[in-house]
């Protein structure tokens, strides 16, 4: 019902904290810290702020320990036949990635890929602007 008031020319503000309803629900999302505003942007935008991605392979065989070439890609091995590799957006490719896990010799079974979500993001922007965080005690030193 929300969509569609909105689809026929009526603004609605949703105030909420349900941050997956408002990913889902909203063209622009403001977060109010403290009663200060410390973002306005686009979904969208909002979304590529922490540009991090985790990428999950399921390997055929057991590995003892991360591939010197994965290592670029804060690869963790959760157990001997999950790897996880924790990269941004920005600075890699997907197939790149891939491409390094064959050269390794590794044989993938599965795959599976995770992004940062809202919640991810205020989460992050929340504990940066609070009041005595380590990003404020910087700003009030300038």
């Amino acid at each position: 019902y929300v969509k569609d008031l909105n689809r026929a020319g009526t603004t609605v503000l949703l105030t909420t904290h349900y941050l997956e309803e408002a990913e889902q629900l909203c063209d622009r999302i403001a977060i109010i810290n403290h009663g200060r505003l410390i973002a306005n942007d686009s979904t969208e935008g909002m979304l590529r702020r922490l540009d991090q991605k985790e990428l999950a392979l399921t390997l055929a065989h057991d590995l003892a320990e991360v591939p010197l070439s994965l290592r670029r890609y804060a690869a963790e091995l959760q157990n001997p036949r999950r790897l996880v590799l924790r990269y941004r957006l920005s600075e890699a490719k997907v197939s790149e990635i891939l491409a390094a896990a064959n050269a390794a010799g590794l044989e993938i079974v599965d795959l599976t890929t995770a992004e940062a979500d809202l919640e991810d993001i205020f989460l992050q922007l929340t504990r940066d602007s609070a009041p005595g965080s380590e990003a404020e005690l910087r700003a009030a030193a300038r």
